[in-house]
């Protein structure tokens, strides 16, 4: 299927890992020009690297700016770098796990400003522009965690869930003009962020890593991790032109792990 988004540009962020990267991709093989946006400059350019003959393929191109989104002046320097984007997707790195007794009202801040201020504020930018062009497609890497909390991840959970609750309504506002606002919601996928929360679970736990992948694996109804190329697959889908009737949804992708009908 063409997505027909074939010339569009898009923002592309914490790009040169995971599921940010799995998103690029999908998207440069659609023809799209791809800015890439992460913190370490040579993870970046080792992305860059390898997505530069999928660009080739595809008829589009990529470039990357190493900044901190999560600032304004890393939001600045993107923005210069991608100054009208057709798509942004808003994806920032998870903080840490623990017990929300243990955590202090600058574990919180830094949580808000990271999974929920960053992403309006990258919103806040673009969204007008896409709607004087009349056409945009706003993606928010979140987490099944916003449906089903997990003991542990309380700062993610509660961070997230306000973005969760911005996007209902601005999405509803965008959309007549052919600009949509989703989020997609990750459950575990095999990516070096699952690694290490895993690891850390089994050196509380006294296990094996592998141990503590294989238990992962088998509480998942699909019997596996997810494949980040999975996930990039249905953030493409959501940016093309066949989705401008999707709005303000939020999608999970977790082989069946959330038990609810709704």
């Amino acid at each position: 299927m063409d997505l027909g988004i074939r010339g569009r540009k898009a923002l592309v962020c914490g790009a040169s890992k995971g599921l940010g990267r799995a998103c690029a991709e999908a998207l440069l093989r659609e023809g799209v020009h791809v800015t890439l946006v992460a913190r370490g400059q040579a993870a970046l350019d080792e992305a860059l690297a390898a997505m530069q003959a999928i660009a080739l393929a595809g008829g589009g191109s990529v470039q990357g700016v190493a900044c901190d989104i999560t600032t304004p002046d890393g939001r600045a320097q993107a923005l210069a770098a991608c100054p009208e984007p057709d798509i942004v997707v808003n994806n920032a790195g998870g903080p840490p796990p623990g017990n929300f007794r243990k955590f202090g009202l600058d574990d919180w801040r830094q949580a808000v400003e990271n999974n929920m201020l960053t992403p309006i504020a990258l919103i806040q930018a673009t969204i007008d522009g896409m709607v004087a062009r009349g056409f945009g497609r706003i993606v928010n890497i979140t987490s099944a965690t916003v449906k089903a909390p997990m003991r542990s991840l309380d700062l993610s959970s509660g961070a997230r869930a306000g973005l969760t609750g911005f996007i209902a309504s601005v999405a509803r506002e965008s959309v007549a003009s052919n600009v949509t606002v989703n989020n997609l919601l990750p459950g575990p996928f095999e990516t070096d962020r699952l690694r290490s929360t895993l690891a850390a679970g089994a050196l509380a736990q006294g296990q094996s890593v592998e141990a503590r992948m294989e238990e992962g694996r088998r509480a998942i109804p699909a019997g596996r991790f997810g494949d980040p190329p999975e996930f990039g697959a249905l953030c493409a889908f959501v940016c093309s032109a066949h989705a401008g009737y999707i709005t303000g949804q939020n999608i999970l992708i977790d082989g069946g792990a959330y038990p609810g009908v709704f």
